[in-house]
């Protein structure tokens, strides 16, 4: 499995794997079915939330690798 990226979008890492979506639900991100946050990097969702980038990529980075 390639590593996600702070660029990636969420769209793109909803369709890589689903089960990332309690993740980012329980980081306050409650709008993953929204058309726009398809077209949002993980960056720009995680900003708009408060939260760091580099921190959600790195809780994602490591459910996929024990997946």
């Amino acid at each position: 499995m390639a590593q996600v990226t702070k660029d990636m979008l969420i769209g793109q890492l909803m369709a890589i794997n689903p089960n990332v979506a309690p993740i980012l639900m329980r980081a306050g991100m409650h709008c993953l079915g929204c058309p726009a946050s398809q077209m949002e990097s993980l960056e720009e969702a995680a900003q708009v939330h408060g939260l760091d980038p580099e921190l959600l990529v790195s809780q994602i980075n490591d459910f996929l690798s024990a997946e």
